[in-house]
């Protein structure tokens, strides 16, 4: 049983949370678009007010690792190491479409029949981050970056249903017709949702080299240039 500090800033939701024994003890989110430097500075002071009060004293700090936004993984990543480094703590990583399909689980029950869960991630265009879970969250198709298109996934929809959710879903609906699909609003991925699959990571040991651990980007980062003439 462990007390783990766990946080999320893969996507326009930054959230931090405080588990023990698999289990929410303390909770903050918000979807202020993304200022997490500033939000996720605000609850991690709000939660050690929370655990000097109660002598709670952390035993690993769990981030979602990605795929995601860059900015945001960056610094949900790097302020987990630095809470690691300060008290000297290991860091474990929750891939972030995991985490998602265990907050479609938390919400929704594990699908009844043979469906693959499909969390998705808003990338660019008609991109998305995605990969395919089973109800037991196993990795049923690895992730990836797909373009989404009318004959995506054709092979998998034609033997079993996929649900798919994230911010990136929505714009997939128009595309991804098939009677095989089926779509759910309001599941993004959040440290609450993190506290089983933390706790699971920390019995097993399987903590991440703190000095040279790096966020799952997936993809490399692309600079956009602003279109403004004078560069402001």
């Amino acid at each position: 049983m462990a007390n783990i500090i766990l946080i999320d800033t893969a996507t326009e939701i930054c959230s931090v949370a405080l588990s023990f024994d698999g289990k929410v003890e303390w909770n903050k989110e918000s979807s202020e678009g993304m200022a997490h430097s500033v939000l996720l500075a605000q609850y991690l002071q709000e939660m050690e007010s929370f655990m000097r009060n109660r002598s709670i004293k952390a035993d690993a700090v769990a981030v979602s690792c990605g795929p995601g936004s860059y900015t945001g993984l960056r610094i949900g990543v790097s302020t987990a190491k630095g809470l690691c480094f300060g008290s000297d703590i290991p860091l474990l990583a929750i891939n972030t479409l995991k985490l998602m399909a265990q907050g479609y689980i938390k919400a929704h029950g594990k699908p009844e029949d043979d469906s693959w869960l499909c969390p998705m991630i808003d990338a660019r265009r008609m991109e998305v981050y995605t990969a395919f879970f089973d109800g037991e969250l196993n990795l049923m198709k690895d992730i990836s970056a797909d373009i989404i298109d009318s004959n995506s996934y054709a092979d998998i929809l034609s033997k079993r249903k996929i649900i798919c959710f994230g911010n990136g879903s929505s714009k997939c609906r128009g595309t991804l017709s098939h009677p095989n699909v089926s779509f759910i609003d309001g599941i993004l991925p959040l440290a609450s949702d993190m506290a089983e699959l933390a706790e699971q990571c920390f019995r097993n040991k399987e903590f991440k080299d703190v000095a040279y651990f790096e966020p799952f980007y997936l993809k490399e980062f692309v600079a956009t240039v602003s279109k403004n003439k004078f560069g402001i």
